[in-house]
């Protein structure tokens, strides 16, 4: 079949809406009803969201035509189920020809020179000639820059797109700059080579081609140690290199996630390694909770329950009273004890 079709972007769905085109399946369960009729759930996404859809007819057959992972072209319609656009479909075919990635995947709203060259200036302000010395082997390297120009910073929560990795790195080298001003006791050179060291591993442990997925390395190793190995690489040919500093430069990769709950081998253990992993992780909420108050689909002021964080959120500036205690139907607190 020819994959130029009409598409319904999925944040313009509305309730009503005939919808056709081209999805990417992220998840599909098959399960039954009560009276044990079996009907199918697909998880569809193109780069503006995702949408939840239905079949009822004919589940178990549809669900042996297609995987998680393919490109499906189909036809439904739009209903709201608890407040969420929810998608009942009538028709459903693979797509086996290439399709286009810009379908799936969305891309940074700044561009990538644009943010290479910021990036850049921030970076000729660090004096240590050792450190400048190391970030200046990154960016001389063509498959290295071609790739972190390239990549998504994380598959799902935050910065999740192309361009996110080198998006995320600049906004947390830029938050270092104003903590470093702020307190002119930190080593300052020492947070912004940490600031654009600390994620480069993700250029190895993420893929992204028709949606964002873990590389098999990625699963087994992670980008703190991947990181970790890529910095010791081009130190092998720095020969002078403080041991101190290379020693430094490694446990604020290998810190920056702060806990051993949250995949860090190490928790910081000096001022420097605090404030990357505060200034990583303030950057990665911000982003992350701003796109799911903009893709948050329910009706009102507040998000629909986030698993995540284990609470609503209120995303609007007014505040409904009605609203005010229970969101929705049932308690927050009984709420949460179902995930």
């Amino acid at each position: 079949m020819t994959t130029d079709v009409p598409h319904t972007w999925i944040k313009d769905i509305q309730e009503g809406d005939t919808v056709q085109g081209l999805y990417a399946v992220r998840e599909k369960r098959l399960a039954s009803t009560r009276r044990g009729d079996a009907f199918l759930t697909v998880l569809l996404a193109d780069r503006t969201g995702d949408v939840e859809a239905k079949v009822w007819d004919g589940a178990e057959e549809i669900s042996s035509r297609f995987k998680t992972g393919d490109i499906l072209h189909i036809r439904g319609n739009a209903t709201s189920y608890r407040g969420r656009i929810q998608l009942t479909l009538s028709g459903l075919e693979t797509v086996a020809d290439k399709v286009d990635s810009a379908l799936f995947l969305e891309s940074s709203a700044e561009t990538s020179g644009v943010m290479v060259m910021r990036l850049r200036e921030l970076m000729l302000e660090i004096r240590n000639p050792n450190l400048k010395a190391l970030i200046e082997k990154f960016f001389l390297d063509a498959q290295f820059m071609h790739l972190f120009e390239r990549a998504p910073a994380a598959k799902n929560f935050h910065h999740n797109y192309l361009g996110g990795l080198l998006e995320h790195t600049l906004s947390v080298c830029g938050i270092i700059r104003q903590v470093a001003d702020h307190y002119p006791h930190l080593d300052r050179d020492l947070l912004l080579a940490g600031g654009f060291l600390h994620d480069i591993g993700k250029v190895k442990e993420l893929s992204w081609d028709l949606q964002i997925d873990y590389t098999g390395e990625g699963r087994l190793v992670g980008h703190l140690v991947q990181g970790t190995l890529m910095m010791e690489e081009k130190l092998r040919s720095m020969k002078t290199f403080p041991q101190d500093l290379a020693a430094r430069l490694k446990h604020l990769i290998l810190s920056h996630h702060g806990e051993y709950e949250f995949g860090s081998p190490k928790r910081p253990k000096f001022l420097e390694a605090f404030v990357l992993h505060l200034a990583d992780d303030l950057d990665a909420k911000v982003n992350g909770l701003g796109r799911l108050f903009e893709r948050d689909g329910r009706e009102g002021a507040w998000t629909d329950y986030s698993r995540l964080f284990e609470r609503y959120f209120l995303k609007s500036n007014t505040f409904p009273m009605e609203e005010a205690c229970i969101p929705d139907e049932e308690d927050e607190g009984e709420q949460g004890k179902l995930f």
